[in-house]
């Protein structure tokens, strides 16, 4: 590396550093109602069958994925 490259480089990412970021605005409140026993079952049970299922499924056939046919 020359002796330069960092003065390219900062002459680079400069401009870059003044730029502002908008910042999220994120204000969290209190739910408006309770949840309930069988609100909380629902997500729950369609959580596992959309997300663990499919996964547990598939690495449960890894092996023959594995396989030449």
């Amino acid at each position: 590396m020359s002796v330069l490259t960092p003065l390219l480089l900062r002459g680079l990412t400069g401009p870059a550093r003044r730029l502002l970021v908008p910042r999220a605005q994120v204000h969290s409140k209190p739910a408006r109602e309770q949840l309930g026993t069988m609100d909380v079952a629902v997500g729950l049970t369609s959580c596992f069958l959309c997300f663990l299922l499919p996964s547990g499924w598939v690495l449960s056939h890894l092996e023959s994925y594995k396989k030449r046919e």
